[in-house]
């Protein structure tokens, strides 16, 4: 900065607690992340009528009609069961059901690679406590909706007091104004100031959920080496983006 050069940086990823801000130096621009009034939204809908709104950005082949419905708790007989880690389902339990999964462990997208090896035919990715209400579309493998911290509990509960419960996921596509918008990510750092207060931190937040980029083709959209959706679907998947957004 001394020599006339813009000096920007990230506030880090340590929300939503306070004080948790990073790059608290005067000298440069701290920044955080915010939503964009743009959503993914995917829809669950129960067995018995209820119905939620989640978010996922996956493109492929729908699910047609309801499937059996489980809690991969109840299909798992490992520590980490819920967490859907990787070999920890038990295919006779989750073959052709959609599996409701925890969040936390792993990452999102591998979740739903666990379910679809074990023979699973959808994914409900459930946040718990930790997580709340924030929701982060992914390019899932196979048909899924994340839902907040409410609504995963109420699916889960639905799913073990109900003999035989039944769920349907479909996408939403792409959904335009959304408001209040922007807003500070739950994951975005917190001020104050760790050092010193009298110096606000982070100085602004700039879009930082859900943006849309590219490939190179390589790998597929979710950067797992079990993704083997490569440059042709993947160039297709953007073009179809691009229209809905109109971009």
């Amino acid at each position: 900065m001394s020599q006339g050069i813009f000096v920007s940086c990230s506030a880090g990823n340590g929300g939503p607690s306070s004080g948790s801000v990073a790059n608290v130096a005067p000298w440069t621009t701290a920044v955080g992340a915010g939503t964009l009034d743009r959503s993914f939204p995917a829809y669950v809908t129960l067995g018995n009528g209820k119905k939620y709104i989640g978010m996922s950005l996956y493109s492929g082949k729908p699910i047609s009609g309801s499937l059996p419905l489980i809690y991969a708790g109840k299909a798992s007989s490992s520590l980490g069961g819920d967490l859907c880690m990787t070999g920890s389902l038990d295919p006779s339990k989750a073959a052709g059901k959609i599996v409701i999964c925890d969040r936390g462990g792993n990452s999102r997208a591998q979740k739903g690679v666990v379910v679809r090896d074990a023979g699973g035919l959808g994914m409900i990715l459930a946040n718990t406590e930790y997580y709340g209400e924030e929701l982060v579309a992914d390019p899932h493998v196979l048909p899924s909706a994340a839902l907040g911290q409410k609504a995963g509990d109420e699916v889960k509960k639905y799913a073990s007091s109900v003999r035989n419960p039944t769920a349907a996921i479909a996408s939403g596509g792409t959904q335009l104004g959304i408001q209040p918008s922007p807003v500070v990510a739950a994951f975005s750092s917190r001020g104050p100031n760790p050092l010193d207060p009298r110096v606000l931190k982070p100085d602004i937040i700039a879009p930082g959920v859900n943006i849309l980029a590219g490939w190179t083709g390589a790998v597929g959209p979710t950067g797992l080496s079990s993704d083997k959706r490569r440059a042709s679907k993947v160039l297709l998947y953007f073009k179809v983006l691009a229209y809905v957004n109109k971009i």
